[in-house]
């Protein structure tokens, strides 16, 4: 690398570290805003717990989240300075070309988005199921809470002939009643185990039946047992039972991907809010290149706006990526649909953008 390149690499790192810097803070006075009531309410909350449990995490979360946008908004904010200053003239002048110039920009592109790769891959998801464990306790709602306490008329496939039926389960207690497990050999029913009460066990991963029934289906006749209590084993946890795409942010890259794989035998329909968190965690890093170009792009050229002009010109477009980054999640939601393509579809259309104001660039 050249000393020109060394000096454009330290100047992005640097101003990109000002930037999330600024980023952060802004983030952390806002939120103290909206939750310190929450904070006030419960006595036996210490300041060393809202930072240790909470606050850390936060940082992490939003810190990650908002790397695209300050790397975006440093890329501008000192490659405008760099062409305001003629630097980017005297570069021209010395016959470096466009692509040249975008090596060291491509450089810290690259060392920002492996560092985001990893952050949601790994990092953040472990991160991610503190700090909600956390709002969960102390910042939300009643209701909120309760949702995530209680499941209802709930049906999943364990295997390709067993299914199970449950009315109510408390994930809390890990008890609910109103149990049946329905065991079928192509269309004909086999047998069928009920319970009135059903009681899940840590310790050994089982269950404890209460008031059980159980039907045993032959050619000739039918078998019935019955009894008060049984302690058996099923092919599921209480987690299993909660298909809340929110908890897809919990569970690292490998723990998904396996949920994902487990669901999809168990018969669950629709798992796109699942692989919408998946693949995000690699397209919004991937990013970090687009904007780069389009960043450069916009603001190699000295204008007559100077900065600011630039720097309008680029939150506009990053408020319109977001926009797009929320409607693809909610598309790409839907079942049926090609979730891949949808939560591509923001990089393709910046993509887009970006060819066409590298082309120009290079005129």
């Amino acid at each position: 690398m050249k000393i020109i390149d060394w000096y454009i690499l330290k100047r992005f790192l640097v101003t990109f570290l000002f930037t999330l810097l600024i980023l952060i803070p802004i983030a952390i006075a806002i939120d103290i805003a909206e939750k310190i009531d929450n904070f006030l309410e419960h006595a036996d909350l210490s300041l060393f717990q809202i930072i240790d449990e909470y606050y850390i995490n936060f940082i992490i979360y939003y810190a990650n989240t908002f790397m695209p946008l300050a790397l975006f908004i440093a890329v501008i904010l000192f490659t405008s300075k760099l062409s305001n200053n003629t630097e980017v003239i005297a570069i021209n002048n010395a016959k470096v070309s466009f692509t040249r110039f975008l090596y060291p920009y491509f450089i810290g592109a690259t060392l920002i988005t492996l560092l985001s790769i990893v952050m949601n891959h790994f990092v953040v998801p472990s991160s991610s199921k503190i700090r909600k464990k956390f709002e969960l306790s102390y910042t939300k709602s009643k209701r909120q809470t309760q949702q995530f306490k209680y499941i209802s008329d709930f049906s999943l496939q364990l295997t390709d002939s067993t299914y199970i039926f449950i009315r109510n389960f408390n994930t809390k207690s890990n008890a609910g009643y109103d149990f049946t497990s329905e065991v079928y050999d192509g269309l004909k029913m086999k047998s069928k185990l009920v319970s009135d009460n059903i009681r899940y066990n840590d310790k050994d991963s089982s269950f404890l039946l209460q008031n059980w029934r159980l039907r045993k289906i032959y050619e000739d006749k039918d078998s019935i047992f019955l009894g008060n209590k049984i302690d058996t084993v099923f092919n599921f946890t209480p987690k299993d039972l909660i298909y809340k795409s929110a908890l897809s942010q919990e569970m690292p890259s490998n723990e998904l991907l396996r949920f994902i794989a487990i669901s999809k035998k168990r018969g669950v329909k629709n798992l796109n809010a699942y692989l919408v968190e998946f693949h995000k965690r690699t397209s919004l890093p991937i990013a970090s290149y687009v904007l780069t170009i389009i960043a450069v792009a916009l603001s190699f050229r000295k204008r007559r706006g100077g900065t600011g002009l630039n720097l309008a010109i680029g939150v506009g477009m990053m408020f319109i990526y977001v926009f797009l980054l929320k409607i693809s999640e909610v598309l790409g939601a839907v079942a049926g649909v090609n979730s891949l393509f949808y939560v591509w579809m923001p990089n393709i259309f910046f993509g887009l953008i970006a060819l066409y104001l590298y082309i120009n660039a290079k005129k």
